[in-house]
């Protein structure tokens, strides 16, 4: 009998489904003699032993279907080893429903912070595989996380969609995209939508080059400008600032989000009207789209081996189209960033795209 434990931990995002769809038939492929506990809402169904036992039938008929049939929170990991409410240990909780269920192997679909937690009960000795979610794609040891070229899709739409009612009116529009650390997500949304701008958190931008930008725009002609900006996304000023310098500016903010304060700035600056599109969680639902589809079946399937090989400890990833695995130990607190001298940057500023900064 092979006892697996699955949970689906930290934001939801496009392929959840069809990842564990992947793992569940690939598994099934080799053997019937199965028991597939679902952990109902991430960490927290095994930290207090909520869960449901699944078949194959439960997997079914879910491959283009969005969220997660599990359910999933945050559990942040500098929580982890902090009694709950309760005083619950949550790790020895953990621990606890592992060995309870007898299981053979937990797998695990999340992004930074669920790695995080995922080796941490590696280390403390349990059988451990992950699948990498997450839309920001800022996953290290992965070329592509599934649910970020869904992502992807919905915010070049929504920039796509922009662009007749900015010709229309002759306005700046600012599209804000999801991405509070990293901006891989805004980059090749707006690259994709044709965005003039582009702000991300990796590149501090300087508002007098901004405004520079939508001059020469207006000064050629062009009566609009569309900037694809992360929500993430910080000045010079600020970047130079400590985190703790930073955080305090941040809880004085009068605005909601960065969006209107560089659309006040601008708006002042160049006498243009100014509007704000905020996709949101648009970007994490629907769903996920035929590239996902694809990557998250083979890393469900790449998963089912290692388990059925007894190979723990692992990520399943992909690496110059090819799926592999890494060490969870090396994952785990890695963040991948966009490298402002990549060449993808370079040919984006050889197109005419302004990222703010020069």
């Amino acid at each position: 009998m092979l006892r697996i434990g699955m949970l689906t931990s930290g934001g939801d995002c496009q392929a959840l489904n069809a990842a564990m769809r992947g793992v569940v038939k690939g598994l099934y492929s080799k053997t019937n003699d199965i028991e597939i506990y679902g952990f109902k809402d991430g960490y927290k169904g095994l930290i207090y032993s909520e869960f449901d036992m699944l078949t194959a039938k439960d997997f079914s008929g879910i491959l283009t279907i969005g969220g997660t049939i599990l359910g999933t929170s945050r559990q942040p990991f500098k929580l982890m080893r902090v009694p709950d409410s309760n005083g619950i240990d949550k790790v020895e909780a953990m621990k606890h429903t592992y060995h309870k269920l007898n299981l053979d192997c937990l797998v695990v679909l999340g992004g930074n912070g669920t790695h995080k937690t995922a080796n941490l009960l590696r280390e403390e000795g349990l059988n451990v595989v992950t699948l990498p979610k997450t839309i920001d794609n800022d996953l290290w040891g992965t070329d592509m996380t599934f649910g970020f070229q869904s992502a992807v899709d919905v915010a070049t739409t929504t920039i796509d969609c922009i662009h007749t009612t900015a010709t229309s009116h002759s306005r700046v529009f600012i599209v804000e995209v999801m991405g509070h650390k990293v901006g891989w997500v805004t980059l090749h949304a707006g690259i994709a939508g044709g965005a003039d701008i582009i702000l991300l958190p990796e590149i501090p931008y300087d508002l007098d080059k901004v405004v520079q930008a939508i001059t020469r725009r207006k000064v050629s002609g062009k009566k609009f400008t569309i900037l694809a900006v992360a929500e993430g996304a910080i000045s010079k000023e600020d970047a130079a600032l400590t985190k703790k310098e930073y955080k305090k500016k941040l809880e004085k903010r009068k605005y909601p989000s960065i969006a209107y304060e560089i659309a006040e700035q601008i708006q002042a600056r160049c006498g243009q009207e100014v509007r704000i599109t905020v996709p949101g969680h648009t970007q994490r639902g629907g769903s996920p789209c035929p590239y996902d589809r694809v990557l998250a079946t083979r890393l469900g399937a790449a998963a089912a081996q290692l388990i059925w090989n007894k190979e723990y400890g692992y990520m399943v990833a992909i690496k110059s189209g090819e799926i592999t695995k890494v060490p969870l130990g090396e994952v785990a607190g890695k963040l991948k960033c966009v490298d402002p001298a990549s060449s993808i940057i370079q040919e984006a500023r050889w197109t005419g795209i302004s990222f703010g900064d020069e």
